[in-house]
């Protein structure tokens, strides 16, 4: 199966599965009666929605390009993943809402034992779906299903919250104590919130992604070729799942169009045999010009016009940078 197959596939778990739990939340609160259970649950109608949003931008992004789109449709995940971080903030703006509504007008709990084993089970399964989301979604560079997996943790600590609120009323009787630690995890998850929103809009920008970047150049400083005499201009656009990866590459001036290309078929093997089936490679060849004799040290070229110095180690920033590397 296909990254793009897997990260669906996923996804429609992620769906089926906030349902569900909206249900057993909103059980618990009606067995209960507390209102931290009830934002619980209200945050879990932003769930579903996400879920049916993500679900339908990763089946967008797995569409093939066309006429239209000519870089595929990966593009909608980033917008999917911003809603998801708006809707995760708004979240957390209700639960402060009714945590100090609920300060103000506290009310007796009930069935507290049963509510809280409901909603322990929601957090415990919320946070396997999705640790296995952000873990898949990782590994097949998909914005959509790690946003989609970092909601269900959110959830889950919010959740987790919740608990300890309603553990420690059972065992104090202080009723205030369910709203004091709802507003605490409220804030955790409009941070959450607003982390997902600015790496969102930093995917919509094309934002340089310096991770990325830089594991990139270490595999390709430890795997150069000597006829990979330096590459430059080397930029990395993320389409959803699929790597967009542009530079010039500078080879032998005397190379024919066969020898040159076979070059950077090396490069993209080398590429995709380290970030995945997913990348596309777009390499411009040029040839190399006088001053670059003193960085090649290509053994048996039979053109040679100057010793060689040093190799250039290749770095995030001079593989960046839009000229040929020399040494003056």
């Amino acid at each position: 199966m296909t990254a793009s197959g897997q990260n669906l596939k996923f996804q429609q778990i992620i769906t089926f599965t906030s349902v569900i739990l909206f249900g057993i939340k909103i059980s618990a609160w009606y067995m209960t009666g507390s209102v931290s259970i009830l934002t619980d649950a209200l945050e879990s109608t932003v769930n579903i929605f996400t879920a049916f949003l993500g679900l339908y931008s990763l089946y967008l992004s797995a569409k093939p390009r066309d006429e239209n789109h000519p870089y595929g449709h990966g593009k909608i995940e980033f917008i999917s993943a911003a809603i998801e971080g708006v809707l995760i903030s708004v979240a957390g703006l209700i639960i402060v809402y009714e945590a100090i509504i609920n300060l103000r007008h506290p009310h007796a709990l009930q069935q507290l034992d049963f509510g809280i084993l409901l909603i322990s089970a929601t957090a415990a399964v919320n946070y396997l779906v999705g640790f296995w989301a952000v873990r898949l979604g990782g590994r097949n560079k998909s914005p959509a299903l790690v946003s989609s997996g970092k909601h269900l943790q959110s959830d889950t600590y919010s959740t987790v919250g919740i608990i300890v609120g309603l553990l420690l009323i059972r065992i104090t009787g202080i009723a205030w104590l369910d709203s004091a630690v709802a507003l605490l995890f409220a804030g955790i998850i409009m941070v959450m919130g607003y982390g997902i929103i600015r790496s969102s809009l930093a995917g919509i920008m094309d934002e340089a992604d310096e991770e990325l970047l830089r594991e990139i150049v270490a595999v390709l400083q430890e795997n150069r070729q000597e006829n990979w005499i330096d590459l430059h201009n080397l930029r990395v656009i993320k389409y959803g799942s699929v790597l967009h990866l542009d530079c010039h590459l500078t080879a032998p001036w005397y190379f024919n169009v066969h020898q040159a290309h076979e070059q950077v078929d090396k490069l993209g093997r080398l590429v995709r045999d380290n970030f995945g089936d997913n990348v596309e490679l777009f390499v411009h060849t040029d040839g190399c010009l006088p001053f670059s004799c003193k960085i090649c040290s290509k053994q048996d070229c039979p053109v040679r016009q100057s010793d060689f110095v040093a190799r250039i180690e290749w770095t995030v920033g001079n593989i960046s940078a839009d000229n040929k590397h020399r040494i003056d």
